[in-house]
């Protein structure tokens, strides 16, 4: 019995793995067992987010959006927003990402128009990356979470309208 590796075979199986796309690969031979591991994408952690105070407006003059509400991307969650079918809800418990990673843009902003089965945004659980999908077409009209945001399984994620 040889206790050397066949490095070929392993060449092979992480030839196999990006091919496929998988995250984990196993293989066991006579005298072998060989398990590869792959991590797509790691986000970088946001930065704390520092609370802006808002100057107060006197009357006559023209306040300034803060650049959230400049670039829409986020609306604060309601009630109606947990029960309205139009909301694209959490399929598990983990942290939600909204673009692929930290050099892309969001896969969706407020009055994007998006097709069934579209993905919206990804949640990591167990450091496995799953895409939420589109439950159906239209315009996102409510983004209600931001990245790094950890959510709860049945949580509105997206309105799609």
């Amino acid at each position: 019995m040889s206790d050397q590796i066949d490095t070929k075979i392993i060449g092979k199986l992480a030839e196999i793995l990006d091919q496929h796309g998988l995250t984990e690969l196993e293989y066991e031979g006579e005298n072998c067992r060989i398990c590869l591991t792959k991590e797509n994408f790691r986000p970088v952690a946001p930065a704390q987010s520092v609370p802006v105070i808002q100057p107060v407006v006197a009357p006559g003059q023209v306040a300034v959006p803060s650049p959230k509400e400049e670039n829409g991307n986020l609306e604060p969650e309601n009630e109606d927003d947990a029960k309205n079918p139009d909301a694209v809800k959490s399929p598990m418990v983990g942290v939600v990402y909204l673009a692929p990673d930290t050099t892309k843009p969001n896969y969706v902003k407020i009055g994007s128009l998006v097709a069934e089965g579209d993905t919206v945004c990804l949640i990591e659980a167990m450091k496995t990356f799953n895409p939420v999908k589109a439950h159906k077409g239209g315009r996102v009209t409510k983004i209600l979470v931001e990245t790094g945001d950890p959510v709860e399984y049945g949580q509105p994620l997206v309105v799609i309208e």
